[in-house]
Parts: structure tokens; sequence; C-alpha cells
């Protein structure tokens, strides 16, 4: 359960993802406008498409070619479909060559394929144009990650841009309202591209900005009230982090004490987390915690499991086996029988966890199944509440702010749900690596936040390696443990970048790791991106 798109007071912009990178990036940059948008598969039926009434549709870049026979493209009868129904149509990358070769143009292998930052110019600017607020001869830096061009332009088409080696890299039909860009605008690698974005949405389609977090905030509530029962009962799983927090202080906004939460110690936590967190819910939030200790069932269940998305799918339905319990010892006080359960599922989780919203998608891979989403059993007995599911991580910053969960909360760094397992790499109950791993973070985390550099991270971990490496200590050869320090920079935690420490800050935090945790001899610091990389190791 979820607010309505067509409920958002905001003229929607729909995304087709046909597997680019980019396209989470896309939805991103256009909100960041006011304006709603959502992603779906690329090769949504026209019916899902026409059911979510979008006033423009976005074709995504994507890995594939146009040439490639089981490459991915919209249904036919989409062109008719969008004007038919007065839909703006805007390809990017691959979707301009989806739109050029499907309406009748010609794509084909590039003499000179173009990748990275490349320069291109303006050759027409005409009014209800891409480029009516520049002139002709105007340069732009840009994004390029093509092999394949437009060789013949479909009848109606015209080229107003090219690159510096005179590829197409805008098209345009004003009549038809179709346009085309070959390069990415949403990426911070072309600097103008928030600009062209802007002036083609508000200029170009005449979308209206209306996207408001108090708006959805509101909807949402009387989505949560139309759909529970008013003497239904529901179960909120708390983590201690920001989503389920603020999932749990919205649906208590809408229908209080009904509403029971469980705080399940599954002996993968932080640090004294148990304890910090019953603390805090009770102290600033107010809300009612039982708080369930199941650390024996979830280490039996992972013992001797190594593959990581094994690893959560266990996680995930030994969560619901206790919200079920749960449920029914609530049964026995109430007399009355939990019906829901609250999940803080994000944005981000729906589209990593394979198809985005609307699906059938089989031309992108699943990056990880998140606990609470590909974990689920298809038995399970609650009915699903998830009401950010629409929302970025900063953006459920937002909704907290508004609903008054304390700063310092909302400031917490993403702890993913199935907590240390996937920060062990291996067997979670072999040895001592669970201790091994919190003792280290604590440190970690606690220099990070001496430093005053907390607030300017967007995640900083530890991770226990699988591996062991030779060192010396207190004059005696050792073998032990290796540990590795994640600390990573990013807006909503889709694409993220290494944080750079000063030389003496990571000094000191591997001599006080290596001086107070006993069994570990060495200490890496991961400095990857994401891409190539995930933010959690596994």
């Amino acid at each position: 359960m979820a607010v309505d798109p067509k409920a958002v007071k905001s003229d929607l912009v729909l995304i087709l993802d046909f597997g680019s990178q980019y396209t989470h990036l896309i939805t991103r940059r256009i909100r960041s406008l006011s304006v709603f948008s959502l992603c779906i598969s690329g090769t949504s039926p026209l019916s899902a498409i026409t059911e979510l009434n979008p006033r423009v549709v976005i074709l995504s870049g994507g890995p594939h070619s146009v040439h490639t026979p089981d490459s991915p493209s919209f249904q036919p009868g989409f062109p008719e479909w969008a004007q038919s129904n007065g839909v703006v149509v805007l390809g990017i990358c691959y979707g301009l060559q989806l739109i050029v070769q499907r309406l009748g143009g010609e794509v084909r292998v590039g003499e000179k394929q173009e990748y990275g930052r490349m320069e291109i110019h303006v050759e027409r600017n005409a009014a209800q144009g891409l480029f009516g607020s520049k002139m002709v001869g105007d340069r732009q830096a840009v994004w390029m990650s093509h092999g394949d061009e437009v060789a013949t332009l479909p009848d109606g088409f015209e080229v107003v841009a090219r690159s510096q080696q005179g590829a197409v890299a805008a098209i345009e039909n004003r009549a038809k309202r179709f346009y085309g860009l070959q390069y990415h605008p949403e990426v911070t690698h072309s600097p103008e591209g928030m600009e062209t974005l802007q002036y083609f949405l508000f200029e170009v389609c005449g979308v209206a900005a209306g996207w408001k977090m108090e708006n959805l905030m509101d909807e949402e509530i009387n989505v949560i009230k139309s759909t529970v029962g008013i003497e239904d009962h529901v179960i909120c799983a708390l983590s201690g982090g920001v989503d389920s927090t603020v999932a749990a202080t919205l649906v208590h906004k809408a229908i209080g004490d009904r509403l029971h939460c469980v705080f399940v110690d599954n002996g993968l936590l932080r640090y004294k987390e148990r304890e910090r967190v019953m603390e805090t819910f009770k102290r600033d939030l107010h809300l009612p915690v039982t708080c369930v200790d199941a650390k024996d069932q979830f280490l039996s269940k992972l013992k001797g499991v190594v593959d990581p998305e094994i690893k959560r799918k266990i996680i995930g339905k030994e969560f619901i086996s206790i919200f079920d319990a749960f449920a029914q010892e609530l049964e026995g006080k109430l007399g009355k029988k939990p019906a829901y359960l609250v999940q803080g599922t994000l944005y981000p989780d729906v589209i990593e966890s394979c198809p985005p919203p609307g699906s059938g998608r089989t031309h992108s891979h699943t990056i990880k199944s998140h606990h609470n989403v590909g974990g689920l059993p298809k038995d399970m007995k609650l009915k699903l509440i998830e009401p950010l599911k629409l929302l970025f991580k900063d953006e459920v910053r937002q909704l907290g702010k508004i609903l008054n969960v304390p700063e310092q909360f909302l400031k917490r760094h993403p702890f993913p749900g199935p907590g240390l397992a996937v920060r062990v790499l291996g067997d979670v109950t072999e040895g001592n690596a669970l201790d091994i791993l919190r003792q280290v973070d604590e440190i970690f985390i606690q220099s990070i936040k001496d430093a005053g550099l907390y607030d300017s991270i967007w995640q900083a971990f530890a991770v226990f390696l699988p591996v062991r490496s030779v060192g010396v200590q207190g004059d005696q050869r050792t073998h032990s443990h290796v540990v590795a320090l994640r600390a990573v920079t990013s807006q909503d935690g889709m694409t993220a970048d290494w944080y750079y420490f000063e030389h003496k800050f990571l000094v000191d935090v591997v001599r006080k790791i290596c001086n107070s945790v006993r069994g570990v001899n060495r200490v890496v610091q991961d400095i990857t991106s994401k891409p190539p990389s995930t933010i959690e190791w596994e």
C-alpha cells in the first residue's frame, strides 16, 4: 500500500527505464524541481502507463544497442498513444535512438564512438524547442556514453545540436512533441544539464510544479486511514534507523494507539545499539515499543551461511516469523489480531531489489534483495503498509522533520536491515567476528563524531574480512584478522563517492583499533565509489 501517484498535487513525469545506471538520477533531478517523478520498466504495457496519467514521458538510456534482436523497447503503439493523449516525450541516449529507429529513421554503429566529457554546439534554437533559451552557436560541455549514432532522422525531425565530432547531439519534432538528447543532462558532468531539463519541463512542456512533502504527508495519512479499518491494529517493525522511525511516526499520526511497535534484537546489532535505541524511542519519540530478544533464533539459522543473498532471505523470513508471533501475542491481549505490518521500504530499495514499480523487467540485473522487499515469504499473514516506498532517503529526512522527529535522530547514518550480517563477509557465527566488528565500528564512528565529521558523511562503517594477515604486536608475531573502513558521501544512496579523510585522522583511528581490539592487526580503507561498487560490502 502506498499513496496513489495520481493524488499528488503535481504533473507526473514518468521515466521508462531501459537499464541506464543514471535512470534514478533523472527521477531525483526532476523531483528537486518540485515536480513529481516515477520510474517504471521501459517495457511496461500502455495500460500501466495510461493508469499513471503522466504529463511527460522520458525514455532513459541503457547499455543496449537498438540493433540487438532482444534489445528492450517501448510497447507497439506508444508513439501514437503519446500523441493522442497529449503526452510530451523525451528520449535520452538509448531513448533517443529508440525514437529514431522506431519512427522510421536509421541508427548505425558510430565511426567515432563518444564516451565521457564532450562539447556540443546549438544549431537551432526555435521557440518550444530544447534550446529555446540559447543562441545558435552556443557551446556547452556534456557527458556522452554511446557507441551507436543517428544516421537518418525520421520525417518531421530536425537536428538542433551536434557534438564537436559532428555527431547528432539533440533532435526534436515540435509538431509531434517528441524530443531527444544523445547525452546525459542528469549527471553533474553535464554542467548545464539541469538548466536544459528545467527549461524543457517548464517552458516546453508547461509542467506544473506542485511536489511538496507536506502534500505527500497529508495524502499518505489519508491513504493509511482509508486502508486500515477503524478497529484494525497495526504492527510496526522498528530497526532504530531513520526509515522505520519516520514510517512509524507517520502511521501513529494516522491511527494513534492502534499502532504497536516492535524492536527485534537479532544478534546483528551494533555496539550497545539495543540500549541506545530503546532509550531514544522512550525519551524522544514517545512511541510504545516492545523489545524482542531473538539473538539465538537468527544466529542459529545463519550458522554456516556465507552467501549474502541467502543471508538476506533468511533474515527477512525470520523477521516475519517474529512479527507473526508478536501478532498472535497481541491478539490474546486485544481480542483482535493485527492485520497490517508497517515497513520503512524506500524507493531505492524497490529499484535495487529488481523491477521498478510496474514491472516485469528482464533486462536489468538485481543488485541486491533488501530484507524488506526481496525476503518476504509468499504466505505472510500480515498485509504490508509501506508509506515511504515512493521516497528517497533525503526525502524521508524532510518528512521526518515535518513530523517533528528529533534532528539528531534524522541525521543518523543508514544501517542495513540485515544488520552486521552483511558487514561480516562469511559466516557471522564463526569465532568472535561479530564482537570484533562491533568494537572496530564503535571506535571508527566515535572518532568521526569527535572530529566533527559525522554530518558531512552519508554513511560510515567497518567491515570484517574473511582473511587473516601476519603482523607484529608487542614484539610477537601475530596471525590475526583484517578489517576495512568505509565512509561515503551521497545525496540519496543511489550513487556515492568515498570520503577523503586527513592522514592524521586515519593514523589515529588505526592506532586505536589495533591497540584496543584483540584479534585485529591490519586495517584497510575502501576508496571505491558507487558505481562500480555498492555502498555495503556483502
